[in-house]
């Protein structure tokens, strides 16, 4: 299946040379010497640091500023350019971007590099950080399709973090206000995500970016744009997202009351909970012994081939009963359950009869 989910660096310098020289900064370049640039716009004395990419392969939040971004520089939002300076980093991993993978070009998780800054992406980021001094970070991030949100629950669709600041998980200032923060924002869209936002885990990981600016005494909010059900290219997503950005810089520009921590505290935890697909009645075959009415697990690997996303089907699990939930259920045609899927190596040996079978499109 083609996938829109692709965004590589060239797309970012695209969307940013309609904005003048003047708003942008090259703040470093990355291993194989691809720009990083920081977008500013705003005016206001309370100063706002954004990335995201910070994983090649999570493009939704970026989607969205690319739409937050013009609303936000619109007549209407006067008001909030002359309270805020918004300080945008739209692609932080410009090198993973390219690849479509999680790391840069190093094979270095970027949000486990806060501590050793032993990349350039990392040091740049941090440099940003240190010179702006900013009033609230927000950490722009993307998850996979294999979340519920608490127990039994629906898929995350979105999911947020007030990040820890210590290993006791104790409740600074700094985190206490992203959780305020984070509550307005899942308060504002508890009508159209009943019960699909969910709460990231909160261990302590001083390595982490997040945590590591809350360590610090800034307020920083982690946004994980998760899975809609059927929405394989994560539109729906985006416009989530782009309505909590939204909703978070009306709360910020607000002088009302701030909403209880409760609200953060009471929503779901993350669970791994799902794969995509299972499919039922199907014969296996593992070291020469066929087994029947068997289920398998399938998990879709988004893979870059040929400047686009497909997605790979890949088994997860098998056996007669299977605790995991899917997105969707399958069971094999008639003329296909004799036919038995064989093992080699612990994998699944893909016969091209079932192709149709494990597709996303069908």
């Amino acid at each position: 299946m083609i996938c829109k989910r692709y965004l590589p660096p060239h797309r970012i310098e695209e969307f940013l040379s309609e904005f003048d020289k003047n708003t942008r900064t090259v703040i470093g370049q990355s291993v194989e010497n691809r720009p990083i640039e920081l977008l500013k716009i705003g005016s206001g004395a309370f100063k706002v640091l954004m990335w995201s990419q910070m994983h090649g392969n999570e493009t939704t939040t970026t989607k969205a500023l690319f739409d937050f971004i013009p609303w936000f520089l619109n007549l209407e939002q006067r008001t909030l350019q002359n309270k805020f300076t918004l300080h945008i980093i739209l692609q932080l991993n410009p090198d993973g971007s390219e690849r479509y993978t999680r790391a840069n070009a190093n094979h270095v998780d970027l949000n486990r590099d806060a501590i050793d800054k032993t990349q350039p992406e990392s040091i740049a980021l941090r440099n940003v950080y240190d010179s702006i001094q900013p009033d609230l970070c927000l950490n722009l991030h993307g998850q996979r399709t294999i979340y519920a949100a608490g127990v039994g629950g629906p898929s995350a669709s979105l999911s947020f973090l007030a990040p820890a600041a210590d290993f006791d998980r104790m409740l600074t200032p700094a985190r206490i206000k992203a959780m305020h923060l984070i509550s307005g924002i899942a308060d504002s869209l508890a009508e159209v995500l009943p019960n699909a936002i969910g709460r990231y885990d909160d261990t302590f990981n001083p390595n982490c970016v997040g945590d590591s600016f809350t360590q610090s005494g800034t307020p920083t909010i982690l946004f994980e744009a998760g899975h809609v059900p059927g929405d394989y290219q994560r539109e729906q997503t985006k416009i989530h997202i782009l309505n909590a950005y939204q909703a978070l810089f009306e709360q910020l520009a607000e002088p009302s009351q701030p909403l209880e921590t409760i609200i953060y505290s009471n929503l779901p935890q993350n669970k791994v909970e799902f794969c995509d697909l299972m499919v039922s009645n199907i014969c296996l075959r593992v070291n020469g012994v066929d087994f029947v009415d068997q289920k398998i697990a399938i998990q879709y690997k988004e893979t870059l081939i040929d400047g686009r996303i497909e997605f790979l089907p890949e088994m997860v699990a098998y056996g007669s009963r299977l605790t995991v939930r899917a997105h969707k259920y399958k069971i094999l045609p008639d003329a296909l359950r004799s036919i038995p899927l064989q093992f080699k190596e612990e994998s699944l040996v893909t016969d091209s009869r079932f192709n149709d079978v494990f597709s996303l499109n069908n």
